[in-house]
């Protein structure tokens, strides 16, 4: 009872801290917790909710209903938004394509929406395909038709409540996009990038001019990655005018407010929290915003169904134990697969050089010069000891990824690593979890920027190639001395070999057709080498700690 009397406590101290505007918030089982004597009376206050980078957690839309209805039953009015990156993320909205989360964020009722990267995942067709069924307002003012500057959405809108409130909302789509999704699957559009960026989000802003209230749905992010370029909502914030208040996305942040202060709210990702935002109607100015955990939240019973039943038919086909592993694997982002060399990185890149060699695919290379690489920003999850599904596998790999071969030289692979760790130890998504090779990172040393890298198609990559190899080094490959003149074949995923995230030299290889696309799933080869090469269990012995392939000095 102490114990129980202590987490009441504990809760009500967070609540009245995070909710300073309101006197009650809705609450375990559906019970309203008083934490002030009184209903709270929002009337003549405008309230925004919002969420960002939700990647498949269905069930977290059946809070925003229900909190709606909370708020408006305080006299508010309410507008329902997100921030982008709700297409991909889990099996349950990769098997339809992202289409799943079109239906749950109907029935939820979004009003506005901008887009995230992972909306391009399966390809520019299939978004706009998706975005047909779409009830809610879709808009971005960054994304255009191939060699045009014909907008693929709306740049903005204006919400307007019934008391005559006008909320001022634009899009602005991160241009890493162009490199953070295949750039095969999104050859037909271009970003605006550097100055552009700022230019394309000005030009949305001052056509809200009859906007009370202007509202950035942002998926740019803060991460040190962008740092470089110029792309994170920070510095959209810095060099744009107008921007009353930025809801962000892109980095998965948790946070009220930008590191200096700045007007900018993330929710984190999965629904770990719902954002609020209150605007007076009469002041027309913003009041207050937090964050909801929704861990203190009710569900809307209808919502909830609707997702209970799209995860159901997944775990019946995709739910069955395949194997198990004795061991976690190391799914995280930060530390992690993004920042250092990881025992699910070894398996994950193990199993693909496994897959192609195996079968005796790889003839323009000897086989001590075989090795693996695949970006650490596309391994999604951790696993946990125990039985392992289909369903787990995909989780990890949600992307749809195949296994590819891109031969290059040992100067080109040196450039892959020394592109690939830029801001290393700071998080990078392109950060190589490799096979086969013993390399080093010496983190003490600047990177040398040199020229932005282009795309397949001719635009601007988001990162730029080093004018010199100056942080890494490579000491052996499959335990022979490395040899910068020599032709590695290099096994990994189809994102890379095109020149996803920072490996531009791989599609270097593509464009000269020094490649080739083994049509091979990624996620079927990882379960494929854990049955027929582990024997159906990961152990302590093979995968318990990352084996030592990647040195970092700090």
């Amino acid at each position: 009872m102490k114990k129980m009397l202590a987490i009441l406590l504990s809760v009500l101290m967070v609540l009245s801290l995070t909710v300073p505007a309101m006197a009650t918030t809705p609450q375990v089982d559906g019970q309203i917790i008083t934490i002030k004597t009184g209903k709270p009376s929002l009337t003549g206050k405008t309230v925004i909710l919002h969420s960002n980078d939700v990647h498949g957690a269905l069930t977290g839309y059946a809070y925003m209903p229900k909190l709606k209805a909370f708020y408006q039953e305080a006299g508010a009015e309410v507008i329902v938004v997100d921030a982008g990156d709700f297409t991909q993320g889990n099996p349950y909205v990769s098997l339809s394509k992202g289409h799943s989360a079109i239906d749950l964020m109907n029935a939820a009722g979004y009003d506005v929406v901008t887009l995230g990267n992972h909306e391009f995942d399966f390809g520019y067709a299939q978004l706009m395909e998706n975005l047909k069924d779409a009830k809610f307002k879709t808009i971005c003012a960054n994304v255009y038709l191939k060699g045009t500057k014909d907008l693929i959405l709306e740049p903005s809108t204006i919400v307007e409540t019934a008391s005559g409130l006008k909320v001022g909302f634009f899009g602005m789509e991160t241009p890493e996009t162009a490199t953070k999704v295949n750039p095969a699957l999104i050859t037909e559009i271009d970003f605006s990038t550097f100055d552009d960026l700022y230019a394309a989000a000005q030009t949305a802003v001052d056509g809200l001019a009859d906007a009370d209230v202007v509202i950035g749905l942002c998926h740019l992010g803060i991460e040190a990655e962008s740092a470089a370029n110029g792309y994170r909502s920070t510095d959209l914030l810095e060099h744009v005018k107008g921007i009353d208040f930025v809801i962000d996305a892109h980095s998965h942040a948790t946070m009220t407010q930008g590191e200096n202060g700045e007007p900018i709210q993330s929710t984190g990702t999965k629904f770990a929290n719902v954002g609020v935002v209150v605007i007076d109607n009469e002041t027309k100015k913003i009041e207050d915003h937090y964050l909801h955990p929704v861990s203190y939240l009710a569900q809307d019973q209808a919502v909830a169904d609707l997702a209970a039943g799209i995860i159901a038919g997944v775990d019946e086909t995709y739910g069955a134990p395949f194997a198990k592993t004795e061991v976690v694997l190391n799914g995280e982002r930060d530390p992690g697969n993004r920042t250092e060399e990881t025992n699910l990185g070894n398996l994950v890149t193990d199993a693909m050089v496994w897959c192609v060699a195996h079968e005796g695919g790889i003839e323009q290379a000897e086989p001590s010069h075989i090795i693996g690489i695949t970006n650490g920003g596309g391994i999604r999850a951790t696993l946990q000891p125990g039985d392992i599904s289909m369903k787990d596998i995909n989780t990890v790999l949600p992307f749809g990824n195949t296994v590819a071969v891109v031969y290059v030289t040992g100067a080109e692979l040196l450039e892959a690593l020394e592109a690939s760790t830029f801001c290393t130890p700071k998080a990078i998504g392109g950060y190589p979890q490799t096979s086969g090779i013993k390399w080093t990172i010496d983190t003490t040393v600047e990177y040398d920027q040199g020229d932005v890298y282009t795309t397949i198609s001719g635009g601007e990559s988001s990162y730029f190639a080093p004018a010199s190899i100056k942080r890494v080094t490579i000491e052996s490959v499959n335990g022979e001395p490395f040899d910068p003149e020599a032709t590695y074949a290099v096994v990994t995923n189809n994102f890379c070999a095109v020149g996803g995230d920072t490996y531009n030299v791989f599609k270097n290889a593509y464009v000269a057709g020094a490649t080739f696309d083994t049509g091979i799933p990624l996620d079927e080869a990882v379960m494929q080498y854990i049955t027929e090469v582990l024997n159906g269990t990961i152990t302590e012995e093979a995968y318990g700690e990352p084996q030592g392939r990647t040195t970092q000095i700090r």
